[in-house]
């Protein structure tokens, strides 16, 4: 049976206990392929699916932040103070973004294993593995089926799930274990969400996976379960603890185990990650056109997001020093002349990394071909909750020209050039 299923590579911080290293230890690279980008056909701008796309961003953050609240009692020090509101009822939540920015790559689960092409949506998520199962009702018409009685390495743990997704989003069903492998790297008793119902969001019309698999800290999946890549590392299947992307157009891939060193150049400049919650570590400045724009900004990054978002006053300083200006019929977004691209920076550790030209712009603006949509994007509060007053969500624009690591054993985020084309 062929399925497909989205895998969520989440980003939070994570300090991983090294096991005791086997006689053979692995790490492996998967190619990955992108669906589309929030873009008309003409590759025009499309405003609606791009403003759907950072409402989704941004919510996975400002979950972070209540989470945060929720463990500690206290607001994250960078969080707008006096509006803020805790989210109501009991049930987990997180966030899917728009499925049509996700990543593809391979996957297979169970004894014998039934192989799939998985949609790797590479973000910053909280989710358990998720697969609809046989007592699906007809909300899982269309989606291909894990059938735990089919695996013989599958076991019935007897604890229901439920959960709640930022967006309308839910499922619920039962958990179950099983073997799941990527590559030639297996998880073995995994703990699986398989699921008797799947809300709209989720249904074949409008999410083209079958299912999620969650990369996420232990404390902080569904159930406080094993997430798949902890228990490679526990069960010394990898290398290292370490992850990392290549986002470029050309072969782009996710490697588990450490990095790929025919994917970057020079040396990795290392940023310590500022706890609590995702992979959020300090830019030094923002560079436009030269010119130092910002300085002491905090980046989450977020390689499911297909734009930068950073709070409006930043992005007004930044679009008036290099000659953007405001898109009239929606304020949040910015253009300047195709022909005359602004160069933007970000320093980490003291190096600069530049945004390719190429995705600095995302495209032209219906209303004017000769102007193209900046795809640094003005976010703010969402249902009464705080984005952090300094924090930008740094997503493919930028890391689509670099190499990115992603260290859970020493909780930093390394950054590399990519080798000349």
């Amino acid at each position: 049976m062929r399925f497909t299923l989205a895998t969520v590579i989440t980003a939070l911080p994570l300090f991983i206990a090294a096991a005791p290293r086997p006689a053979e230890q692995r790490s492996t690279a998967i190619p990955l392929s992108k669906l589309s980008s929030p873009v008309n056909a003409d590759k025009s701008v499309n405003f609606e699916n791009l403003k759907s796309h950072i409402a989704a961003t941004t919510a996975k953050i400002l979950r972070g932040i209540d989470d945060n609240f929720e463990k500690t009692g206290a607001l994250h020090p960078s969080a707008v103070k006096g509006a803020w509101k805790r989210d109501a009822g009991g049930l987990p939540l997180v966030s899917l973004s728009d499925p049509r920015d996700r990543w593809f790559g391979t996957i297979s689960i169970g004894t014998p294993p039934r192989n799939f092409a998985g949609m790797l949506a590479l973000t910053l998520q909280r989710i358990d593995v998720i697969l609809p199962g046989p007592q699906c009702d007809n909300t899982c018409d269309g989606h291909a089926i894990y059938d735990p009685e089919a695996s013989l390495t599958s076991a019935n743990v007897d604890r229901p799930f439920s959960v709640n997704f930022v967006g309308g989003a839910s499922s619920f069903g039962n958990r179950y274990t099983d073997n799941v492998t990527i590559v030639g790297l297996t998880a073995t008793d995994q703990t699986l969400a398989v699921a008797a119902h799947y809300s709209v969001a989720l249904q074949i019309q409008r999410f083209a996976g079958d299912g999620l698999l969650g990369m996420a800290p232990q404390s902080d999946t569904m159930a406080n379960q094993s997430p798949f890549f902890q228990t490679l590392v526990s069960q010394g299947q990898i290398d290292e603890p370490v992850f990392a992307f290549s986002l470029a157009a050309h072969g782009p891939e996710l490697y588990l185990g450490g990095t790929n060193p025919d994917r970057y150049t020079g040396d990795f400049t290392w940023a310590p990650i500022i706890p609590p919650g995702h992979w959020r570590v300090n830019i030094d400045s923002v560079v436009g056109n030269g010119q130092n724009v910002l300085t002491n900004v905090l980046g989450v990054i977020d390689t499911g997001s297909v734009v930068i978002v950073a709070p409006p006053a930043h992005v007004a300083a930044l679009y008036a020093t290099v000659g953007g200006t405001r898109v009239p019929t929606n304020p949040r977004f910015y253009y300047f002349p195709c022909d005359a691209v602004p160069s933007v920076s970000f320093t980490f550790g003291g190096r600069s990394f530049p945004i390719p030209a190429e995705t600095v712009g995302m495209g032209p603006y219906t209303g004017d071909p000769s102007q193209c949509v900046g795809s640094i994007i003005a976010g703010n509060v969402i249902r009464e909750s705080p984005i952090c007053s300094r924090t930008w969500i740094v997503g493919t624009p930028f890391l689509s020209g670099v190499y990115t690591a992603f260290d859970l054993g020493n909780m930093r985020v390394g950054i590399a050039t990519l080798p000349a084309a």
